[in-house]
Order: C-alpha cells, then sequence, then structure tokens
C-alpha cells in the first residue's frame, strides 16, 4: 500500500477529474461554509490598511483545485473590498492542481507565483507574505513531519496566517481512519488531524485563536455515482466501489450510520485556525 501523500498527489490529475468533479458535488459546501463563518472583507481589508499602499502577497498552501477563493468571491462579497489586487501565490505539490487553482482565481486575487513542492520543502524569503492560509490542505501531512510544515508555514508569513481543518470526530478523518482497519488492517498513515495541528502549535509556541464549524454534506440515497466519487475521494482510493465499501465490515456499519432518511449525511467539524 503505497502512503496517504503518495496516492493523494496521484488523485490530483486529470485522469481523476470524473472523481473530483463527484467529490465537489458534496464538498463546495465546504468551502461556502468557511466563507460564511468569518467576516473575510473586513478581515481583508484590515490586511490591507496593515501594509499601506502596496499589493498583499498571499499564499495558498496545497491550494487543490481554488475552491476556496472561489467561495469568498460567492459568499463573502470580498471583490467589493477596499483592497488593491491581491497578489495570490499557489503552493501544491501537483502541477494539476496548480493550473486547476490558477484558472479559478478571481478578484480581487490576481494570480502569481507556483510552488510545485510540498509546504515541508517551501523555500522562500522569511516573512515573503503577508498572509498564508492553508484550507483543508494539511490532511496528508503525516503528524511526524507536522512541525517542520508549520515551520514553514509561519516562516513564509509577516502578518496573519488561516487554517482551516477537520477534527478527529469528523468524517472525513473517521471514515478515512474505518478504511484502513477495514481495508488495510490498521495499516497506513492516519490523517492528521485538528487537535494535531493544536498540540503542534501549542509545542511551538504559537499564539492563535479557534472557531469551530459544524455541518453535513448531503445528497439524496439516490445520488450513488456522486456518493461513490466522493467516498472514493476522501480516502484516495477509487479502486474499492460503493457496494464494496458498504459491504466491508468496517466501512459498512459506518455508513449505514450516514444514511437517514433516504439521505446521506456526513457530519463534519471542522477548527478554523487564526494566528
Amino acid at each position: 500500500m503505497s502512503n496517504t501523500f503518495q496516492r493523494s498527489c496521484k488523485h490530483w490529475s486529470e485522469a481523476s477529474r470524473s472523481e473530483m468533479d463527484h467529490f465537489y458535488a458534496l464538498a463546495s459546501v465546504d468551502y461556502r461554509y468557511l466563507a460564511e463563518a468569518f467576516d473575510w472583507k473586513d478581515w481583508l481589508e484590515t490586511r490591507q490598511l496593515e501594509v499601506g499602499k502596496r499589493q498583499l502577497k498571499l499564499l495558498d498552501v496545497a491550494c487543490g483545485s481554488g475552491k476556496f477563493p472561489l467561495a469568498l468571491e460567492r459568499y463573502a462579497n470580498v471583490s467589493d473590498a477596499k483592497v488593491k489586487p491581491i497578489e495570490y501565490a499557489l503552493l501544491d505539490p501537483s502541477a494539476f492542481s496548480l493550473a486547476e487553482a490558477r484558472q479559478a482565481i478571481v478578484p480581487p486575487f490576481t494570480a502569481g507565483a507556483e510552488f510545485e513542492m510540498t509546504l515541508q520543502e517551501l523555500v522562500c524569503e522569511r516573512s515573503a507574505f503577508d498572509i498564508v492560509w492553508a484550507t483543508h490542505a494539511l490532511y496528508a501531512v503525516p503528524t511526524a513531519e507536522l512541525h517542520a510544515a508549520l515551520e514553514r508555514f509561519i516562516y513564509a508569513v509577516a502578518g496573519s496566517a488561516f487554517i482551516a481543518h477537520a477534527s478527529e470526530n469528523s468524517h472525513y478523518l473517521r471514515f478515512y481512519q474505518h478504511y484502513l482497519e477495514g481495508f488495510h488492517a490498521g495499516m497506513g498513515v492516519p490523517y492528521s488531524s485538528a487537535e494535531d495541528i493544536i498540540a503542534t502549535l501549542q509545542k511551538m509556541g504559537v499564539d492563535f485563536h479557534v472557531k469551530q464549524v459544524s455541518y453535513t454534506n448531503g445528497v439524496p440515497k439516490e445520488a450513488e455515482p456522486q456518493v461513490e466519487g466522493y467516498l472514493q475521494r476522501c480516502l484516495f482510493d477509487d479502486t474499492i466501489d460503493l457496494d464494496t465499501m458498504r459491504a466491508n465490515p468496517v466501512t459498512g456499519p459506518y455508513l449505514e450510520t450516514c444514511l437517514k432518511d433516504g439521505q446521506w449525511r456526513f457530519e463534519q467539524q471542522v477548527m478554523m485556525f487564526f494566528f
């Protein structure tokens, strides 16, 4: 079994676009909740006042397909923010993701530099960016590497940082752990949790505050192609179909708890870190 990070990179590719589209049929709401949970327009305007007349510089860590800036434009009214065009740099180990995210960038953001690498490998000047954020981006960073990754994260930011990450009670982490137990005898690297990030930041002596958001990803029972693609993407494993997941003695009982009153419901608890 390849490790979690290697499999995630493989699935950020053109060959997995159908699976990705099914995933976002349910998961786009993740970013809408983040966009609506906080006054991002005011936050960006405050950051602009802090730097004066120049452009803000922002780094999006593990940018994926650019769903977060798109959600900010759609649901947080940031296009009307009183800011100069924000130079929006992208970091991701997948060239496919960099290209997808670049296409998704909308005002007030404007495409900036690209870093085709992991966060742990980031090389830049100290405090190169006024804002660094990572939204649902650090799950495949092994807990043993979180300290190194967050060191680079903090090294890169001069002003404000934001991380959005699911807790250990969320569907994303619970289902992945059931998958490791049910299909790989418990072997494999689990996803890092928001609790792991808290513990790491505390050891590093970083001051931060947390806002928690709880919500549900859901679709009707009949939308099984979307559910299958969504669940496969949660695992970065498209070799297992929905019937096989439901028949497994570990993942099956868990999935039955997610099917209620003719609706698939996947409960999420996400922590929003500001520092």
